[in-house]
């Protein structure tokens, strides 16, 4: 009964994934500022009328959307308002606000919690445990279904930081190069998004499409800050708007702004390496310390076995 309850909590889980990677794949291409920016680069030869605009959209969007719109609002409105801001700044630090909706995000939390909710009272109910192991379970597989999504999106917002931290000193190089040159500042982002393919430099064309729709450029790079969250970028852009309002040569500032961050990011491997000893010992002593005594220890002790007999 206990792998019968096991096989039946673990298509439900399957069956809640595949439903909600479907909802969140079914987003409106016409409901997102970022989609209407990508969208000014396509062919204006196309058809835009709605008709043709939601025939070009998945079949699962253009169903799964519909039903599920009333869902993601009434699961959205039982949790509080700030988780959903904040899971909103979080898929938006993350780069994911174009794919991922705060609702969404927050609807999936509440399907996995509910699965796994499920799953545990079904081994509960199935497998005859004793009652502080219930307990466990009980406790155990919802706290999985509420905090899992939470870590992966934690860890997605931490992987895209250290991707623009690592590329940032490669992508002031190339700007103070390309203003030195003699190209306007906005050139030189063209120039960094034609040539690098990272999420700063995602970052900075977007940026660039908004100081194109006629958005300030301190507002463009005050944006920046706010979608990256990044301390060192953070710098940099204060920087450059100081050295903006007060008149300085912006090469100057870029060529400082790339040493110092180079400095930063060789510091940051120097200590990346200092702590690979402190790490590498968790697995020596699980993994690699056994096997070895049980190669020399091993004979000897078959031996003194054999001796005591």
């Amino acid at each position: 009964m206990a792998n019968v309850a096991l096989l039946v909590a673990l298509a439900l889980g399957l069956c809640g994934l595949w439903f909600v990677s479907a909802g969140m794949r079914a987003r409106a291409p016409d409901a997102d500022p970022e989609a209407y920016l990508r969208g000014l680069d396509d062919d204006l030869d196309e058809p835009l009328d709605e008709f043709s605009q939601r025939l070009r959209q998945p079949f699962l969007s253009r169903v799964l959307r519909p039903l599920g719109g009333g869902v993601l609002n009434s699961i959205s409105r039982l949790t509080p308002g700030d988780h959903v801001q904040r899971c909103h700044h979080a898929l938006l630090v993350a780069g994911l606000s174009a794919s991922i909706r705060a609702e969404e995000f927050v609807t999936a939390q509440v399907l996995f919690t509910a699965l796994t909710l499920v799953a545990g009272l079904l081994i509960v109910t199935t497998s005859h445990l004793s009652t502080s192991k219930d307990a466990l379970v009980l406790l155990l597989f919802p706290a999985i279904g509420a905090l899992g999504p939470q870590a992966w999106l934690t860890r997605k917002v931490t992987e895209r930081k250290e991707a623009i931290f690592k590329d940032l000193p490669d992508i002031l190089d190339l700007l103070a190069i390309s203003v030195e040159a003699g190209m306007g500042f906005e050139g030189a982002l063209d120039v960094v998004c034609n040539n690098f393919d990272s999420p700063l430099a995602l970052e900075f064309s977007r940026t660039l499409k908004e100081m194109e729709l006629g958005l300030p450029r301190r507002e463009a790079l005050q944006n920046l800050k706010r979608r990256t969250e990044v301390p060192e970028l953070s710098n940099f852009v204060l920087a450059l708007t100081q050295a903006d309002a007060l008149g300085m040569p912006i090469g100057r500032v870029l060529h400082a702004q790339a040493a110092e961050m180079r400095n930063k990011r060789r510091q940051w491997a120097r200590e990346k390496a200092g702590k690979l000893p402190v790490k590498i010992l968790f697995p020596l002593i699980l993994f690699i310390f056994p096997a070895v005594l049980v190669v020399v220890l091993g004979p000897a002790a078959a031996s003194i076995m054999k001796g005591l007999r």
